[in-house]
């Protein structure tokens, strides 16, 4: 009964929803493309393809070294990876080009499931994280089809939300066959709200085996050597609403002690790329693009605003500032500049990384700002130590490496709960 009052709540809510598509699409018009596959309609597959579900970029990039290590092991299994941003469906393309077939995932609608389901025909479904939706996974329980929850994070934040829903998440979670959690507390979280003990499996999180690029660091070279050689470089990562902002207010002070700093900004949504780009002229900064291959070393402020590149400013910056966490984002994926080496900073907003960024943090890899003002004097402190800002970096590279591993586990327990049929 539940659901069915759910189901009727997001039918009656839906031209709310087109409505929102359509706002977005204004900015970024590739949300008003394939529309008839968030309905579930779609070309008929013959193969029964293993589908992965994957909300954006973070998530597409987090299952990403399961997905390559499919592809090498069982080339003959198919997979069907879908998201539901553009900038998901763009970065699955570019990591995995034809070798696996993206669609954007179906509304949580009964119909929508029902004819993406029977035009796919998949032979169990893998969710990444903790997008879990209730006609979702109640579509596939009734076509008997195993559902693991991969990489799986629960924050305390967003347990108390699916608790306060409970008549919806108590038989969603009894319907998986499996949740391979990132740490115990997350395991728990799931428990409580109602998760049986013996589907869960603490595997640790697959972030920590990510596999960069071979040539990244000569790749950074690259852009340091275009931006002037021997400049300090800071690199802020998936940056929201505010936080550019609040950056820009710091450079005045921070280039005052070291004139040749440049500031990278990396908006975290590529619909707002001229919008912080012109935020830094309105505020007079020399201001260069990516996009527009414009930097000389006299620029003050550089704009990252192409796709598929932070890796790469990271591996450029002798500073990096992760994203989110100076508002109430949660905060994005340290782990990709501490294995890069680089001394990692974040606001005091953690909650979708908690326990990676306490464990870095007492490591000695990243540091913690519980205000802007707080942050800006990190900033300085380290911009004025190199040596300890090499040091944290030594701790952010030694603490990812001390903690890969989780990849194999996971993908063991996916072989025996999806394999071949």
């Amino acid at each position: 009964m539940a659901r069915l009052l759910y189901s009727l709540l997001f039918y009656l809510a839906l031209p709310l929803v087109l409505l929102r598509l359509w706002r977005r699409s204004r900015k970024a018009p590739a949300y008003a493309e394939r529309l008839g596959e968030r309905f579930g309609f779609g070309a008929e597959r013959s193969e029964r393809p293993l589908w992965i579900h994957a909300v954006s970029v973070g998530e597409t990039l987090a299952i990403a070294p399961l997905v390559e290590l499919l592809l090498a092991r069982q080339p003959q299994l198919p997979i069907l990876l879908t998201t539901t941003t553009p900038t998901g469906a763009e970065r699955v393309r570019a990591l995995f080009g034809d070798r696996v077939e993206h669609r954007y995932c179906p509304y949580d609608l009964p119909d929508a499931l029902n004819r993406f389901l029977k035009r796919t025909d998949p032979r169990g479904l893998i969710v990444v994280e903790t997008e879990l939706w209730p006609n979702m996974i109640a579509a596939c329980a009734a076509r008997q089809l195993p559902v693991l929850v991969a990489n799986a994070r629960l924050s305390a934040r967003s347990a108390r939300g699916y608790h306060r829903f409970g008549v919806l998440t108590r038989p969603l979670l009894r319907q998986l066959s499996l949740v391979a959690a990132q740490h115990a507390s997350d395991g728990e979280r799931f428990v409580a709200l109602g998760l049986p003990l013996e589907r869960l499996q603490v595997t640790g999180s697959i972030k920590f085996d990510i596999r960069l690029p071979a040539d990244i660091e000569q790749h950074g070279e690259a852009l340091r050597q275009s931006w002037g050689a021997g400049r300090p470089v800071l690199v802020a990562g998936s940056t929201h609403e505010g936080e550019e902002q609040a950056l820009l207010a710091m450079l005045p002070a921070l280039r005052q002690e070291h004139p040749q700093l440049l500031l990278v900004l990396v908006p975290r949504h590529p619909e707002r790329f001229d919008r912080v780009a012109e935020l830094a002229q309105q505020q007079g900064y020399r201001t260069a693009r990516r996009s527009l291959a414009d930097v000389d070393t006299d620029s003050e402020v550089y704009i990252g605003d192409t796709m598929g590149e932070l890796v790469k400013f990271y591996a450029a910056a002798d500073l990096c500032f992760v994203g989110g966490s100076l508002i109430e984002r949660g905060g994005h994926n340290p782990l990709e500049p501490a294995m890069l080496g680089k001394p990692v900073l974040m606001g005091s907003q953690v909650f979708n990384f908690a326990e990676i960024c306490r464990q870095l943090a007492e490591a000695g890899g990243l540091t913690l700002a519980e205000s802007e003002d707080q942050l800006q004097e990190h900033l300085a402190r380290l911009l004025a130590n190199p040596k300890r800002a090499q040091q944290q970096g030594l701790a952010a590279r030694q603490f990812v490496a001390a903690n890969q591993g989780a990849l194999e586990q996971l993908y063991q327990l996916v072989a025996e709960q999806i394999g071949p049929s």
